[in-house]
């Protein structure tokens, strides 16, 4: 009775085998949901992927979260050093890190007054200088990268490398990555190593060859945790199903069924994720004209759900409940009986699941 991940797991951990070998140097990204699989879990395997260097071809030494308050979850399940992809402040969470973990944390710097206040506060704090890319979020102009470096001096300072966190959706990220690069030569940094997001591996291959004294690391989350989605699969139980006729009333805002049918009642709802949408940076016509449809459904007051019946995706009879969904299905079509599991096509960075379940 549950919303259930379910994972073929000798699939998923070929998969995690064959991507850490393909990228040397990976830092795997572990953060928010965990992709769906839970931050914990993700931890264990990265811990198993570093018991695995003999197949992977690399040590995996190193890990990234997103924030401060996601370290305690993974330190205790991996042995590495974990890289905090949020900035570091001098407020908030970044102060109350335990004493055992903050020596294995790598903090990312993107102001200089914060590079100047966190030495001053942990002369061996260990650390990454971000870079200011086309994303504008945070990060380092050029100036600020030699003004940096300048402070830094030559000597052991806990630089481990400059990281830049690129954008999605664009057909080449080499001009902007060259650029920054550079960037970081003309700064006089001592340090010949950056952490790249959203690059493909001929993107990767071609850095490796552009500038073979550098070391090119890689930051992969959803292809690596996510990338064979084959071995995941996401199922819904049904808890009831009611016969209807048209005009009778269902559900929280007493609807009129439109018809003859039946209202299958299925596990999952807004407590999971479940018909929360997330804004979409897709301009293209196909995506504006999906857009339209979706409006024009939710007009007459039928609006296509994420849960399938026998490959067919079935409508919501009402929006989504806390933990259940009610279904629309018409007359001639197949009812499913209660206690059968359905599929559900989520997103998994936005989705809860009652039980994720590893094979």
């Amino acid at each position: 009775m549950s919303l259930t991940l379910t994972v073929d797991g000798e699939r998923w951990r070929s998969h995690l085998l064959r991507t850490a070998r393909a990228h040397p140097g990976i830092v795997p990204v572990v953060k928010g949901n965990g992709y769906g699989l839970s931050v914990g879990r993700l931890a264990r395997r990265c811990q198993w992927l570093a018991d695995h260097a003999d197949e992977t071809g690399a040590p995996l030494d190193l890990l990234s979260v997103g924030t401060y308050d996601e370290v305690g979850e993974v330190a205790t399940r991996y042995d590495g050093e974990v890289l905090v992809l949020t900035p570091w402040r001098p407020f908030g969470a970044a102060l109350d890190l335990d004493a055992r973990a903050a020596k294995r944390v790598v903090h990312t710097v993107s102001r200089p007054e914060d590079l100047t206040a966190l030495r001053e506060r942990d002369p061996d704090a260990r650390f990454v200088l971000e870079q200011l890319t086309s994303m504008l979020r945070h990060g380092m102009s050029r100036r600020d990268l030699a003004a940096a470096a300048e402070a830094l001096g030559t000597g052991r300072s806990g630089l481990r490398g400059v990281a830049m966190h690129l954008p999605l959706n664009t057909t080449s990220h080499l001009g902007e990555v060259t650029r920054l690069i550079n960037d970081v030569v003309a700064s006089g940094l001592p340090t010949r190593t950056v952490f790249v997001s959203h690059l493909t591996s001929s993107e990767l291959a071609r850095l490796a060859t552009t500038y073979p004294d550098f070391t090119v690391r890689p930051r992969i989350g959803t292809d690596l945790w996510l990338g064979d989605r084959a071995a995941l699969r996401v199922t819904a139980t049904v808890l009831d199903v009611h016969e209807v006729e048209r005009g009778d009333t269902f559900g929280y805002r007493g609807r009129s069924a439109p018809k003859h049918g039946h209202i299958v009642v299925v596990s999952g709802g807004t407590a999971h994720g479940i018909g929360l949408e997330a804004p979409t940076g897709d301009q293209s016509l196909k995506a504006r004209a999906a857009t339209l449809a979706r409006g024009g459904l939710d007009a007459v007051g039928f609006v296509r759900s994420p849960f399938s019946i026998d490959g067919k995706q079935r409508l919501f009879a009402e929006p989504p409940h806390m933990q259940a969904s009610m279904l629309f299905v018409p007359s001639g079509a197949r009812v499913p009986r209660v206690g059968e599991d359905i599929e559900v096509r989520v997103r998994f960075t936005a989705t809860d699941f009652d039980r994720v379940v590893v094979t």
